[in-house]
């Protein structure tokens, strides 16, 4: 995930100046990087090839419903596609955690997410299709590995003819995908056909979706779901941060009933209103990933809290555990509530008022009140001990005794607040302060990313028939004198602490995590430059130097390299495989025909 240096990063930044007043349909420089176009154009060879349920499976896992039953209590009714799996476990999970708790009161329709670990290793026969599509999304948005998104449309209404006296029943969505937008989008259309035509409905909804193109980054899909065509445009990691990610197409969309500009931002400015005053604070714990618990009236305030804090740090990923609505039935309730330890590196979204006893030792907790409109003003709070904290019925608030590195940006605070007094549109407030977490978190990985480009071995030490050079190491204390000439001082007008942030979040998840994914590029991009040093060298003149045994050894380790570069998809181009494996070719033609017949296998296009 390489960031711009400081020249692009001025200019990114001037740009977005006028971010207020952009139409988010206007046409963007995502459109200049958009991948070819899936449906109504030509079809990738490998969707050709997609078997029935596959296209879906690239989307969604399975589609539940979750009802209530006087013995039972809350109960999978209904999984579809039926062939879809589910441990246990899972259903237990998916049971729980699509029902909001009995004291939120939350009467009528409310739609919120949640996050769970997967129950067992499931392999995909989809895989290597998938780490094809995954490979251009932006850190945030690629594909869960070892957990599950729940995306919920519950209703509650009064009915007399029930024993209960209430309709009870949540429409859930289990998904891989963080595209929290888009499916919630999806489920307002789904949800009310659904309560009211039943499965039959449900299943046309499926069918539809196996109908989809593959969620692949860069392209712009129209998805026809239920008579319904929603819009929308998938980001790539090659997209210019801060900018519209949806471009609005020359041809008139009679057709399309719904354009997405986003699939997957909520609204910070909403989600962050009642305590904005704090939001650089909030900030740093999540970029340190610190205990954070947001305790919040209801799940829709809870799961949009958490998904505004783990994304304030974007474009940098979030690598610890985040669960936008917890419960006291979930399987790591007692893992991440227990006193016998410091809590863990996760973000907790809660509205049980038993958790405010429970995690009362927690050292970071936001306690969220009705989410106000954007038309009244908050009122300016301060950070307040934790031992004030005695139930959830306390003040709205943070709850902390951290004491921030940084000295406090009024700047930002006066800017949203003069919006609210102007009554300027919410969207606009939300992209004034989307730009602000964006420009934060660039001036400080800036420096991290110069410093870990200079980690990379120079081009000339790369020779073609040694293996590729190593990284060198990350010296913290190299990295620390580097700051002083080529520090977040640059680009940021921020004072404070910066070396004792740095020095904190090189301990942290979201280093380690941040840190292996560079690495992991920067060895493929090694691995990619000695393929390309290969391609130069003349393999028939070298192999006049060895002898047959040797030439085949050299045959079966080149042939082993090429295969591998196909497996991790390494960032070369075609050209120079395709060179690479001719030259191999050359070789084998050029042995003994026993020698061939072992060597010589047709040529993977």
């Amino acid at each position: 995930m390489a960031l711009q240096g400081p020249e692009e990063l001025g200019e990114q930044v001037e740009e977005s100046e006028d971010l207020d007043d952009q139409d988010a349909s206007s046409i963007s420089p995502a459109e200049e990087i958009t991948l070819p176009p899936g449906p109504g154009g030509d079809e990738d060879p490998e969707e050709a090839l997609l078997l029935p349920w596959d296209r879906f499976s690239t989307w969604l896992h399975c589609i539940c419903v979750v009802g209530f039953d006087l013995e039972l209590g809350q109960a999978v009714e209904v999984i579809y596609p039926h062939h879809s799996k589910l441990s246990e476990k899972e259903k237990t999970s998916i049971c729980y955690l699509s029902f909001p708790d009995s004291n939120s009161g939350c009467l009528g329709d409310t739609q919120f997410c949640f996050r769970f670990r997967q129950g067992s290793n499931r392999k995909s026969s989809l895989g290597c299709f998938l780490e094809t599509t995954d490979r251009d999304a932006p850190p945030c948005l690629k594909r869960e590995q070892g957990h599950y998104y729940g995306y919920v449309y519950f209703r509650q209404v009064r009915d007399k003819s029930l024993k209960r006296g209430y309709f009870q029943k949540s429409l859930v969505l289990i998904s891989k995908m963080p595209y929290v937008t888009f499916f919630h989008s999806l489920l307002k259309i789904m949800a009310p056909e659904y309560f009211e035509k039943q499965e039959p409905c449900l299943e046309a909804a499926c069918n539809d979706i196996d109908r989809w193109p593959t969620p692949h980054p860069g392209r712009i899909l129209t998805l026809p779901i239920m008579g319904v065509v929603i819009k929308v445009r998938i980001p790539t990691s090659y997209d210019k941060p801060g900018t519209s990610q949806l471009v609005q197409s020359a041809q008139s969309d009679s057709q399309v009933s719904i354009v997405l500009p986003t699939i997957h931002e909520v609204d910070l400015f909403r989600c962050f209103y009642p305590v904005f005053f704090h939001i650089q604070m909030l900030w740093e714990l999540v970029l340190l990933g610190e205990a954070l618990v947001v305790m919040a009236p209801s799940p829709a305030e809870s799961s949009d809290t958490v998904l505004a804090l783990v994304s304030c740090i974007s474009p940098l990923r979030y690598c610890s555990d985040f669960r936008p609505y917890f419960t006291i039935h979930d399987s790591e309730f007692k893992e991440y509530t227990t006193r016998t330890q410091a809590p863990p590196s996760v973000i907790l979204g809660v509205t049980n008022p038993f958790f405010a006893k429970t995690l009362q030792h927690w050292p970071h907790i936001i306690r969220i009140g009705d989410m106000k409109q954007a038309g009244e003003m908050a009122k300016q709070m301060k950070v307040k001990k934790l031992k004030n904290l005695k139930t959830l019925d306390s003040k709205p608030g943070v709850y902390t005794a951290y004491k921030p590195y940084l000295n406090k940006d009024e700047e930002i605070i006066k800017q949203l607040q003069k919006g609210v007094q102007q009554k300027r549109p919410s969207a606009a407030q939300n992209a004034i302060l989307r730009r602000y977490f964006l420009e934060l978190t660039q001036s400080f990985i800036i420096p991290l990313e110069r410093y870990v480009a200079s980690l990379m071995p120079l081009q000339k030490s790369i020779s073609p028939w040694k293996s590729p050079p190593q990284l060198r190491p990350f010296i913290q204390q190299d990295f620390m004198k580097t700051l002083e000439k080529a520090g977040p001082q640059l680009t940021s007008r921020l004072k404070g602490d910066w070396i004792g942030l740095y020095r904190h979040f090189l301990k942290s998840p979201n280093f380690d995590g941040w840190f292996r994914n560079r690495r992991r590029e920067m060895t493929h991009k090694l691995e990619a430059l000695h393929l390309e040093a290969l391609c130069e060298e003349d393999l028939q003149q070298r192999v006049q130097m060895h002898s047959e045994v040797e030439t085949v050894d050299l045959v079966l380790k080149l042939k082993d390299k090429l295969s591998q570069a196909e497996r991790d998809h390494l960032p070369v181009c075609l050209g120079t495989l395709s060179k690479l494996r001719a030259h191999i070719e050359a070789v084998i033609l050029a042995l003994p025909e026993d020698l061939q017949g072992i060597l010589h296998k047709p040529s993977t296009p």
